[in-house]
């Protein structure tokens, strides 16, 4: 059998899901749910952790435990890459993002610092460099709002970034078309991409960064990024709230058979 605070959970979770609790709902305090028996101060408590932990609710003091009022914002898959956006547009990745959901978004939600450090082992493989070498790290923390979202930072070689606008940490995004329009501009144009999603428990200074609860969890984004001979000119590392997004993938199903003779 579950334990009761599981079962109060649950309990929850459906009159959330079916609208009952709708967002911006306050949830009743804990010592009404213990006087209507649904079970123990520390129960019920438990209880509202879980519920925490899977982004159903948010807790402030103050305010006590509310129905999260937002809808996850829409991470899409190849389309915001869509070299239309950026290299003919202003619609960088996560503003394509926010404008998918319908969202609003500011330049200015994104900040960076840029800083020439030495490649660990996971970005000089990457880039196939030895480990140690020089590589400029730009790293972006995006709200939206006064909410962190995700931070992403990308991993380029100097030889390809040096003296453009992908160096400046002045915030927002690397000019108009952001960063894939720098290189773009330099003679680096990006013609196709890898990318590789973990889930795991925040660390604690991410937890922090990101303004997340203990024990929930976000998704580590690794994405590489090619020209059309297979030079790599970005390799970046993001993690993202995993509550506050839902990943989304439109693509053409391969068919590897065809063009084989028979």
């Amino acid at each position: 059998m579950a334990p009761k605070w599981r079962e109060l959970a649950d309990k929850l979770a459906e009159q959330i899901k079916s609208g009952e609790l709708p967002p911006g709902r306050q949830l009743p305090h804990i010592r009404d749910l213990v006087k209507d028996g649904e079970g123990s101060k520390s129960t019920v408590h438990a209880a509202y952790k879980a519920l925490e932990a899977e982004g159903l609710v948010t807790s402030s003091r103050g305010h006590g435990t509310v129905v999260r009022s937002r809808a996850p914002i829409k991470r899409l898959g190849i389309a915001r890459y869509d070299k239309a956006k950026w290299r003919d547009g202003d619609e960088v990745a996560f503003i394509a993002d926010r404008v998918a959901s319908g969202r609003a978004h500011k330049r200015g939600e994104q900040t960076q610092s840029v800083s020439l450090e030495p490649a660990t082992p996971i970005v000089a493989a990457a880039h196939g460099l030895p480990e140690g070498s020089e590589v400029y790290a730009r790293a972006r923390l995006v709200r939206e709002g006064d909410q962190p979202t995700h931070t992403l930072t990308s991993y380029y070689r100097p030889e390809h970034v040096e003296g453009t606008r992908l160096v400046d940490p002045t915030p927002g995004p690397a000019g108009k078309g952001g960063g894939y329009r720098v290189l773009y501009d330099a003679g680096y144009e990006i013609d196709h991409m890898r990318e590789e999603l973990f889930a795991r428990a925040a660390a604690s200074d991410e937890a922090a960064l990101l303004q997340l609860t203990p024990g929930e969890w976000v998704v580590e984004l690794h994405r590489t990024t090619y020209t059309a001979d297979g030079t790599v000119v970005e390799f970046a590392i993001g993690v993202h709230a995993a509550t506050r997004f839902a990943w989304a993938y439109d693509f053409k199903v391969p068919d590897s058979a065809e063009g084989e003779t028979q």
